[in-house]
């Protein structure tokens, strides 16, 4: 744990209690494989003072707000429901939370109507898009109207996986947010890139959940598309370069052989710190800042850079904002505490 709270927490989740009821109503009891976690803007400020985390930035997870058996009006209601519920919690937690809005999506006119109130009255910090909605990938023609707005904006997009369809029927034993995340993920990025999105849209900074799930692996084969013309003229600067322009967070991703793949691809500045507090929860956080901590296959500056850094040039506002005095007295007894219990997990930790 940093003495000091100086970290940028880009993949941290909220859950506003019109998100919970809207999720119980619709008898969804589970995201991914995984229940949904009890969550309250107390105890992620508790959980970022035990682990050196100043700032999160606050964004709603899978499904979205198009809920199974919903409308587009109730997409529209929740969406704006949880975003002005995450501004109220960032004016109510000066310097602590930051926003990233969530839109009703795959209705792109409602959520071009709702990225402008966000981004312009709510002062959201940028957008959070699922990889896939409903069946449509991110890159799709039909989001053409949405992705020129967020580029008018020059806006900060996490891009975060769903489970699209084909991962459900799969019948697979391991839940979905073990693999398929990774797919969701790693298919939304190659859509926008061999669609032509990120060549035609391109001040829009994009932000890959988990690493980017499994595109830095595949990011040579992917390359191959530059011998196919359709794709080379949609994306004229070779795959590499549009695969290089992503941004690409730590969360759940902090192995040295995850974070040697990134940081022989990407440029240092283009990884940042990620949580995914509280699907990941204290005990998993603390993990993996040891074990961002203590890898070798990155230098101190590097280290330095994916804590706070890099995410300042993506979010200037931040800068302004004192990085925090040492960690309350009440979380570093808590996380003293946790010690034993954390000591069970280093049979896992080894991975």
């Amino acid at each position: 744990m940093t003495a000091k709270p100086n970290r940028i927490d880009v993949h941290h989740h909220l859950i506003p209690p019109t998100f919970a009821e809207a999720v119980k109503e619709k008898g969804l009891s589970e995201v991914a494989g995984a229940s949904l976690p009890h969550w309250t803007p107390e105890a992620s400020i508790e959980t970022m003072d035990g682990h050196g985390i100043a700032t999160a930035i606050l964004s709603l997870s899978t499904p979205g707000t198009f809920l199974t058996g919903g409308s587009e009006w109730e997409a529209c209601d929740l969406a704006r429901s949880c975003n002005e519920y995450a501004a109220d919690l960032v004016s109510r937690h000066p310097g602590r939370f930051g926003s990233f809005a969530v839109l009703p999506m795959p209705f792109t006119e409602q959520a071009c109507k709702e990225a402008e109130y966000a981004l312009d009255v709510l002062k959201a910090d940028g957008i959070v898009l699922l990889g896939s909605t409903d069946g449509h990938f991110l890159g799709d023609p039909r989001f053409g109207e949405l992705m020129a707005e967020l580029d008018r904006r020059a806006a900060v997009v996490f891009v975060h996986p769903n489970l699209h369809e084909t991962s459900t029927q799969l019948g697979l034993q391991a839940p979905g947010f073990l693999v398929e995340f990774l797919c969701d993920t790693t298919r939304a990025a190659t859509n926008l890139i061999l669609s032509g999105t990120v060549e035609r849209y391109p001040r829009i900074r994009w932000i890959l959940a988990h690493a980017g799930g499994f595109l830095p692996y595949v990011a040579w084969r992917l390359s191959l598309a530059n011998e196919i013309p359709h794709f080379a003229l949609k994306a004229p600067k070779g795959v590499l370069h549009y695969v290089r322009s992503f941004y690409y967070d730590t969360a759940l991703s902090p192995s040295p052989y995850a974070m040697a793949a990134l940081r022989e691809l990407v440029p240092a500045e283009h990884i940042l710190f990620g949580s995914d507090y509280p699907f990941a929860p204290a005990i998993v956080t603390d993990m993996q800042t040891q074990a961002l901590e203590g890898l070798s296959v990155l230098d101190e500056a590097t280290k330095c850079g994916i804590d706070r850094a890099h995410a300042l040039a993506l979010f200037p506002r931040l800068a302004t904002i004192p990085q925090g005095d040492d960690s309350s007295l009440a979380a570093r007894v808590k996380h003293a505490l946790a010690k034993p219990v954390e000591a069970l997990a280093e049979r896992i930790r080894d991975r």
